[in-house]
């Protein structure tokens, strides 16, 4: 497993967590919307590392804007559904691509 890969697997099940309808919404805003900041420099992180290993970056892109606009009740869960799908399906396509080669 490259770092990418292990990368987009922590940030979509941490999406996939925030996403969680009450849970992730209430622990996000009893916790003053600091898990949003984390989750941006997890994203920038997993872009950056993305970007050299020439990977898909567009599940981080995506977490970038989540992070962004995720204090929004609605569109934050939707947001971070969105993204939690997008990251795991690419964490499991690089590790498949990896294992072919």
């Amino acid at each position: 497993m490259n770092r990418s890969s292990f990368m987009k697997w922590v940030t979509g099940g941490l999406e996939a967590f925030w996403a969680l309808p009450v849970i992730g919404g209430s622990i996000i805003f009893s916790m003053s919307w600091s898990p949003l900041v984390v989750m941006l420099i997890l994203h920038i992180i997993t872009l950056i590392i993305s970007i050299n290993e020439g990977r898909n970056k567009h599940g981080s892109i995506l977490g970038i804007v989540t992070s962004a606009v995720g204090f929004i009740p609605f569109l934050g869960w939707m947001m971070h559904t969105l993204t939690a799908i997008l990251l795991l399906v690419d964490a499991y396509r690089s590790e498949k691509a990896i294992e072919v080669s």
